[in-house]
């Protein structure tokens, strides 16, 4: 009989294979897990247990283990520094492994009515690019494109020419990456800078969550991402663009490497969709509608937020 690892490769990451994950970590942490609700599929499955103010945070595989541990230090770490940013609950060891995936718990953080603005997310970053890390916490340097071949090889639904001209994109951006000659000192990244990782509680306090692609490198690895969405996607108005520069201090576009880090940035949030064309057609049509403007550098990005 498989094991419970080999049945969860077997049937890849889906909504119910996380379904089942999520109850037993609860189990072993003591919690009541029955009726935990899906919150979100992404690189990570998170649930909400109804009998408990808490967040379960599962990870694709055993490979994404080094990650959870850091989020667990790195969120340690900030709440020393009393910087809002989410927390995982002290009175666990963490993560657990469930069926080979790394599983972490977190403090809920209850929302308020209102949604996190761009000039928040700027100067939250600003703050966090401030920050001098402590000589106890070894961090890695940004993940350009560490997932890049797992998820491609992963990948059960995407046609063989996809995957070949996906795995030739990745080589050249590696080799564009490389020649780079950043601006900026080295320090704390957030490493997935986007508004939708920021929350506001019900004390108006604005909150930085999702903390595994944390890194200690160069500042303009989190301001590509507004920067790409802004210029490339059009997903933020002049306004909320200008609220986002004005706060942090510093347009990125202006910086003769941003061409690179856009064409990067896109390819990363293909890649990342392309895990989840099986949950939904509106998730295979989006895959579609974005490699095929990959394939075409001067096509508009007429993109969906996913």
């Amino acid at each position: 009989m498989p094991s419970g690892a080999e049945r969860s490769a077997g049937e890849g990451f889906t909504s119910a294979v996380a379904t089942r994950v999520a109850a037993e970590a609860c189990r072993q942490a003591g919690l009541d897990g029955d009726g935990a609700r899906l919150i979100r599929l992404g690189e990570n499955a998170l649930f909400r247990p109804e009998a408990h103010p808490v967040v379960v945070r599962i990870a694709r595989s055993i490979e994404y283990l080094e990650s959870a541990r850091g989020e667990v230090a790195v969120s340690r770490w900030l709440a020393g520094e009393d910087f809002p940013a989410t927390r995982v609950l002290d009175d666990l060891e963490q993560p657990v492994i469930i069926d080979g995936h790394p599983v972490t718990f977190w403090h809920l953080i209850e929302e308020s009515d209102r949604k996190p603005t761009y000039g928040e997310l700027g100067a939250i970053l600003r703050d966090l690019h401030s920050l001098t890390l402590p000589a106890s916490l070894s961090l890695p340097p940004y993940p350009v494109l560490d997932r890049t071949d797992r998820r491609i090889n992963a990948a059960t639904e995407i046609p063989e020419d996809d995957r070949a001209f996906l795995r030739k994109r990745a080589r050249e951006l590696r080799g564009r990456v490389g020649e780079l000659r950043f601006e900026s000192r080295k320090g704390p990244v957030h490493g997935d800078a986007h508004v939708q990782n920021l929350m506001v509680d019900r004390t108006d306090r604005v909150i930085l969550i999702d903390l595994e692609r944390f890194s200690y490198d160069h500042p303009e690895w989190d301001l590509m991402v507004t920067a790409t969405e802004h210029h490339s996607l059009g997903w933020q108005t002049p306004q909320e663009y200008g609220a986002f520069v004005g706060a942090y201090g510093r347009d990125l576009r202006s910086w003769a490497g941003f061409p690179t880090l856009r064409s990067l940035q896109e390819f990363n949030m293909t890649t990342w969709l392309m895990q989840n064309v099986s949950e939904s057609d509106e998730t295979a049509a989006e895959y579609t509608r974005r490699i095929a403007s990959l394939r075409d550098e001067d096509a508009p990005r007429d993109w969906n937020p996913g």
